[in-house]
Parts: structure tokens; C-alpha cells; sequence
């Protein structure tokens, strides 16, 4: 299996990606879709490349999250219940790049803006109100829909949500995002495989990538990286390749 430069520099991005992004608590399916694509990588190949790195970052975080009792069961699963279905038909549809493209631009846009002005500290996090399992399910119905669509985990839309309708702390909403981002990530990859039956090989070398990094982003921690910094400049990073998805 021979790759090229500019996959291993590729690679090389991810993987510095990955520890930035775990050492704050977050996936990072925004941002190895932003580096491949300012990298060059064709977005036929971005979308199953961004699922599979999505199933195995959320995995690691999802059994982190839930062996320490941050995951609400009542929360996750009406979202999960309307969200696999329509993963999977988003998964199936390929969109035209001119549509696409613009599509996770905007999205990368939202995801950078949510580092840069944290938004999710002007909701009430203290309350428990009770989960209205309709609007869950209409929720996930969306968000899993946009997700299959464009290879993103759907997390930084259902964890302003959940925070916003008082349905769980920050720590809660965090836990259940990273289950919700493995199944719909999971369903996202079975549609998109149906339709078009490509996994690109330099998959293997994003895996081993985002592994790697994972393992030393969870161990640095905010013990030496400052948390503050590094979501800005993680916010940054995604707001330009925004504008170049949307631009270019």
C-alpha cells in the first residue's frame, strides 16, 4: 500500500488535530474533515474517511464517558431513535460538490464559531427539566439526517440543544453526544458504503493518526495545554476552512 507526500502530511495534521481536540474533551470530526479538505483531499473520499475516524474517536469517548456516569440514557434514546434511520439515508445520497461543499462550510463555520464564543455558557446547565421525547426524536431525525449527509458526528448540533432545553449538565451533554456521534457515524458509513462502496485506503493511515493522538491529547489534558487557547485556535482553523469550502 504506497501512499503519497501529501497523504503522510495529511496524516501528520490529524494527528496533531487529534491531540488539541482530546485534550479538551472533544471528538474532532469537524476538524479532520476542515484538514483534509485544506489539504486537498477529494470530498468523495472526506465523507467516509470523516465517518470511520468518527466511530473510533466517539467509541473511545463514549466508554470514557459512560464508565464514569457522564451519559443520559433518557436523552440519548429518543435523539438516537430518529437519528439512525436518517444517518443512513444521508450517508446514501452523494451530493453534488457545488452543494456540498458550501454545506460543510457552514457547518465548520458553526463549529468554529461555538470554540471561539463558547456559546454553550449562556444556557441554563443547571436545571433538569424533563426530556419531551417527540422533540428528541424530531432533533435526531435532523441532525442524523446532516450528518450521514456530510461525514460530521452531528455532536455540535445536538450539544447546544440538549444544553438549551435544560435537559443535562455540560458533562452529561458531552457523554451522550459521543454515543450519539458513534451510531450515527456507524449508520452515517453503512449508507454512504451501499451507495458508492469506497473506503480510500489512506484511511489506514488517518486510523493510526488519530489513535495516536487521542492517546496523548487524553493524557496532556488541561495540565499543560491551556484549554482557553487551544479552542480558539481550534475555532480558527475550522472558521478557515469554512470560508475555503464555501469560497473555493
Amino acid at each position: 500500500m504506497e501512499f503519497l507526500l501529501a497523504d503522510y502530511l495529511t496524516a501528520l495534521f490529524i494527528f496533531f488535530g487529534a491531540i488539541l481536540y482530546s485534550s479538551v474533551g472533544h471528538g474532532g470530526a469537524s476538524a479532520y474533515i476542515a484538514i483534509m479538505s485544506l489539504m486537498g483531499t477529494p470530498p468523495l473520499s472526506i465523507k467516509p474517511i470523516g465517518l470511520v475516524l468518527n466511530i473510533l474517536v466517539s467509541s473511545i469517548s463514549s466508554f470514557r464517558f459512560i464508565k464514569n456516569k457522564l451519559f443520559s440514557l433518557k436523552v440519548f434514546l429518543p435523539v438516537v431513535l430518529g437519528s439512525v434511520p436518517t444517518a443512513f439515508l444521508g450517508g446514501y445520497i452523494q451530493l453534488a460538490p457545488e452543494v456540498y461543499k458550501p454545506l460543510v462550510g457552514i457547518i465548520l463555520l458553526f463549529a468554529g464559531a461555538q470554540f471561539l464564543f463558547n456559546f454553550s455558557q449562556y444556557f441554563n446547565i443547571k436545571s433538569n427539566k424533563p426530556v419531551n421525547p417527540l422533540i428528541g426524536i424530531l432533533a435526531g431525525l435532523i441532525i442524523g439526517f446532516l450528518s450521514g449527509l456530510t461525514g460530521t458526528g452531528g455532536g455540535i448540533f445536538l450539544s447546544p440543544l440538549i444544553l438549551m432545553l435544560g435537559w443535562t449538565t455540560i458533562k452529561g451533554a458531552s457523554g451522550t453526544a459521543a454515543a450519539f456521534i458513534f451510531f450515527n457515524s456507524v449508520s452515517g458509513l453503512i449508507g454512504n458504503i451501499a451507495s458508492v462502496n469506497l473506503i480510500p485506503n489512506t484511511i489506514f493511515l488517518f486510523l493510526f493518526a488519530v489513535l495516536f493522538g487521542v492517546i496523548i491529547g487524553t493524557q496532556l489534558g488541561i495540565k499543560i495545554l491551556n484549554e482557553n487557547n487551544v479552542k480558539k485556535a481550534l475555532g480558527l482553523v475550522l472558521i478557515v476552512a469554512g470560508l475555503k469550502f464555501i469560497l473555493m
